[in-house]
């Protein structure tokens, strides 16, 4: 039965964790279907933003179910775990498309690293956030310790992954982490997501491309990304092309 489900409406995606009854714990099985969801959402032009939600109002996400893998041994924790988790947060932190986390309940160690690589949070008041890993013996392992580190000041997610202490809706509002906290806040994150389709999705995605560039997200597969469609779309490559099919010498004129 699947626990991550993803809900196509016109230009918006939404991709869901379904997993209360365990507050959304990530599971192995959890974390293949998230990838395959964003592979899908990739690849179709009709889909302008991507909401990243949650079943229930306790927790958005707390982290990894520790069934999954507190049998594993430390080369599998390593190895499978902490870079499997690594490798589909990096996917969605890279997806071309602009995405928002809904939070409406609690972010938790491998939750709130989840809603770290979106592009940006809205929350509701009474959700928090966490990294209590070193409650349970582990470190964090999902970036927590990395990519988070460009979101909010250093002493700050020290106090969460050394102290063990949570961190606020409105605090994380006055750290800029959380782009807004409502109420409603999954009607917060529809607006947004619908004022991005009523864009330019090629100029929204080229601008995120940029972001990240600058904020060291991928830099390098960014920059090739970003001269790779500047040259794609010049004469040159046409003429590059039609040349090589033609079995000609290409006649580049530099346009």
């Amino acid at each position: 039965m699947s626990a991550v489900h993803l809900i196509l409406r016109g230009p918006v995606a939404e991709v869901r964790l379904d997993n209360p009854a365990k507050l959304n714990a990530l599971t192995v099985a959890m974390l293949a279907e998230l990838s395959a969801h964003l592979d899908t959402v990739e690849r179709r032009a009709d889909v302008a933003c991507v909401l990243l939600t949650a079943e229930g109002e306790r927790a958005f996400c707390t982290g990894a179910d520790i069934t999954a893998w507190g049998d594993l041994t430390p080369a599998e924790f390593a190895r499978v775990w902490v870079r499997d988790g690594h490798r589909i947060f990096d996917r969605l932190a890279r997806l071309a498309k602009p995405t928002i986390a809904v939070l409406t309940g609690h972010a938790f160690g491998g939750g709130l690293e989840l809603a770290a690589a979106c592009d940006i949070r809205v929350m509701v008041p009474r959700a928090s956030l966490a990294l209590p890993e070193a409650g349970v013996g582990i470190v964090p392992g999902w970036s927590g310790t990395q990519r988070l580190l460009r979101l909010m000041p250093e002493p700050v997610v020290k106090e969460m992954a050394l102290f063990g202490r949570r961190l606020s809706a409105e605090r994380a509002l006055g750290l800029g982490f959380v782009a807004e906290v409502a109420d409603d806040a999954r009607a917060v994150a529809e607006a947004m997501a619908l004022r991005v389709a009523e864009t330019s999705p090629r100029a929204v995605e080229v601008a995120k491309y940029m972001i990240h560039a600058g904020a060291g997200e991928d830099r390098a597969a960014l920059i090739e990304a970003l001269g790779s469609g500047m040259i794609a779309a010049s004469p040159d490559k046409a003429e590059g092309v039609a040349a090589f099919r033609a079995k000609r010498k290409p006649e580049f004129r530099g346009e």
